[in-house]
């Protein structure tokens, strides 16, 4: 067939324009895709912000609502209040709606803590040195706090199973330069929880994080402590006990702690955050829950906070930290071995405190929520990232574009001899898993008439 006479070309696309109708449709407009094939370009946009309460100390996003989108709560210290922010869908927030909880809130988690299937919340109060939870009843709406003692002056709340019973616990770290500072709060099956037992850290315990950290199966515990500076583990014994802590170096003022799997080997990792020297201690596992020594990378001036994520859409865990003091978020993009690039910093609101990453807009990538302390708002930063895989179905010429030209391009590979597409599959639009005059024909019906798109996946 591919010895037919060049005119072949012409009057195929003539003939098949003649079937189906010439006039472009809005499919025409897939020429808007970036020609960059596997590569993620920008990050984020201009930060949007929300009217919260006084002081936002923390903020998490979770699906509070039930329509599969994901809502924001900020904990407001000097409102001694949470902010509930419903999602319209496409990551804009309707008002504030407040729901008292104790005196001076610091931190709130969003968690199934009832087992009713919504998001309920568990916030830690400073200066009451407890733990409020506000059950949802099931709309994102919460009746009044229930709350629960803890240590001195409580920080930090995090909840995950820590007995294997499958009810969410609490852990909670407390910055009290008094008693034990790691107090564990076990959940009876009905959100209810038992009188808080705690485990000592010394003084100045910020940000308590929960993670496999030693491969059995079970959730081990690691605290930022900032008056030791360093990263205390925890390690459960499998029943929600834990053994006495071990310490690592971070850097000074170790303040806040995330764990993932920065390095792609499959245990978890640690990043933390310095308050006094503006930087990221990276952490790696040994795969037993013991750690290499920390390597350090610079963000910007006073980090409060940090969590990672994939930002970049390359399949590895990246950073972002809250800046108090330079009124930004700072990024490191994972070079994909636990290794970090320069930082890029976006600005938000004055004084940010926390971070926390979600795809708010729902669109496939990560956007940022972080609470601004001094300006009374939460900051919302779009993820603008666009990641063209290496696989474009109907992408005949491989320029990252589907239209016309990929038509023209089939038509010379099956009737002249053309370059076939490469991978082949990738001229497969009607997904049969041959490439020939019938995709010739499926993407001009696509691209002029508003035909199906091409099939996803295309190729095995």
């Amino acid at each position: 067939m591919r010895s037919q006479p060049s005119s072949i070309l012409m009057n195929l696309l003539i003939f098949s324009l003649s079937i189906y109708g010439f006039g472009p449709t809005a499919n025409a407009g897939s020429s808007s895709v970036s020609n960059l094939r596997g590569t993620a370009i920008d990050l984020f946009a201009s930060a949007a912000s929300y009217a919260v309460g006084s002081s936002p100390r923390s903020v998490f996003a979770a699906d509070l609502d039930g329509d599969l989108d994901y809502d924001l709560v900020a904990a407001n210290l000097a409102s001694d209040n949470v902010s509930v922010l419903l999602n319209y869908g496409k990551g804009t927030f309707a008002g504030a709606v407040y729901y008292g909880a104790g005196d001076h809130p610091r931190s709130v988690f969003a968690a199934d803590l009832d087992g009713d299937l919504d998001k309920d919340l568990a916030v830690a109060n400073e200066y009451d040195n407890n733990v409020s939870i506000l059950k949802n009843v099931g709309n994102g709406t919460f009746p009044g706090a229930v709350n629960y003692g803890a240590g001195s002056l409580p920080m930090s709340v995090f909840a995950v199973d820590l007995d294997g019973d499958l009810d969410r616990d609490l852990a909670v770290a407390n910055n009290g330069s008094t008693g034990p500072n790691v107090s564990i709060l076990k959940n009876n099956g009905t959100g209810t929880f038992d009188a808080a037992v705690s485990y000592g850290t010394g003084t100045g315990s910020w940000t308590v994080v929960g993670a496999d950290l030693d491969g059995d199966l079970d959730c081990d515990l690691a605290v930022a402590n900032w008056s030791l500076d360093k990263a205390l583990i925890f390690k459960n014994n499998g029943n929600g006990t834990f053994t006495a802590p071990v310490g690592y170096s971070a850097g000074d003022n170790a303040i806040s702690v995330f764990a993932a799997d920065l390095d792609g080997d499959l245990d978890i990792d640690l990043a933390v955050a310095n308050y006094i020297p503006n930087n990221v201690s990276i952490l790696k596992n040994n795969g037993d829950g013991t750690f290499a020594a920390a390597v350090n990378y610079d963000v910007g001036v006073g980090p409060r906070a940090i969590f990672a994520a994939d930002f970049d859409g390359d399949l590895d865990y990246d950073l972002a930290t809250a800046n108090i003091f330079s009124y930004d978020v700072s990024i490191l993009i994972n070079n994909g071995n636990g290794t970090f690039g320069a930082t890029v910093d976006y600005g938000v609101g004055d004084e940010p405190q926390s971070v926390y990453g979600a795809d708010l807009d729902g669109d496939g990538d990560i956007d940022l929520a972080v609470a601004n302390a001094g300006s009374d708002n939460v900051s919302v930063l779009e993820n603008l990232t666009i990641v063209i895989p290496d696989v474009i179905c109907g992408d005949a010429n491989s320029d990252g574009i589907v239209n016309v030209a990929d038509a023209v391009y089939l038509i010379s590979y099956v009737f002249k001899g053309g370059a076939a597409p490469d991978p082949v599959c990738e001229g497969n639009a009607n997904g049969d898993g041959l490439t020939n005059v019938a995709d010739i024909v499926y993407l001009i019906a696509y691209i002029f008439k508003g035909g199906p798109p091409p099939m996803d996946p295309c190729c095995p």
